[in-house]
């Protein structure tokens, strides 16, 4: 009997084209394992899309001299076709910039909030002093407070792959005018994730197809 599989892709950034890393990472290997289970007999539902939303768009379009949307205009296109240069066989490559994601999106979010499983809280945050403007994530560069290395990015540290805040980085400057940037406290919304803790405990415990690795990886998240 035929199963349904759904390979829900990563999504690349639309702040330009893609390279052959990217290729091997997220393109090939889901491409191969969708070939494969569609010759098995499965129905496969293979997705993805470009996501054109946070820092990495809106850094590089003020480095070409566009707006957000057209810069993910831009590389969509590009994207979409060196994808389909190669042969990828997805069922859908959309985008995070059309009304049925906005809708989707919402409902999901106005779902978690109605029932309690989005919270507020509160984290510092860094500021342009002579500006006042917000600089989010990538908008800040700085030293890695792990491994030193002197070019990490106020999201994560490429050289050692972790993830950091832009308070962890050892003397940040804003990308944008070089300036030491002010932290002050700003308000955000989290998912509640500790209360959905043992319900997704419970049901990775029933994942019996998983590989061990996979499965440990996961369950090592909640514990975090």
């Amino acid at each position: 009997m035929s199963s349904r599989v759904l390979t829900a892709v990563a999504w690349p950034y639309a702040n330009g084209p893609r390279h052959i890393g990217h290729v091997s990472g997220f393109g090939v290997p889901s491409d191969v394992f969708s070939r494969y289970q569609r010759m098995i007999g499965n129905d496969v539902l293979m997705v993805s899309g470009t996501d054109e939303h946070g820092t990495p768009i809106s850094v590089q379009a003020e480095r070409e001299g566009m707006t957000t949307r057209q810069l993910a205009d831009k590389y969509n296109r590009v994207i979409v076709d060196d994808l389909q240069g190669l042969g990828l066989s997805y069922d859908l490559f959309t985008r995070t910039t059309t009304r049925n994601h906005y809708a989707v999106v919402q409902e999901l979010f106005l779902g978690l909030w109605k029932n309690g499983y989005v919270v507020p809280k509160t984290t510092m945050g860094a500021v342009s002093p002579s500006t006042g403007r917000t600089l989010p994530d990538r908008y800040i560069e700085g030293t890695c407070p792990i491994c030193g290395y002197d070019s990490a990015r106020g999201d994560q540290c490429d050289n050692c792959g972790n993830q950091l805040d832009p308070a962890d980085l050892v003397n940040p400057v804003s990308r944008i005018n070089g300036e030491t940037p002010k932290f002050v406290e700003t308000e955000h919304f989290f998912l509640d994730l500790p209360a959905l803790a043992g319900s997704l405990g419970k049901w990775l415990g029933d994942r019996t197809d998983w590989r061990p690795n996979v499965l440990k990886f996961s369950q090592n998240l909640l514990a975090d």
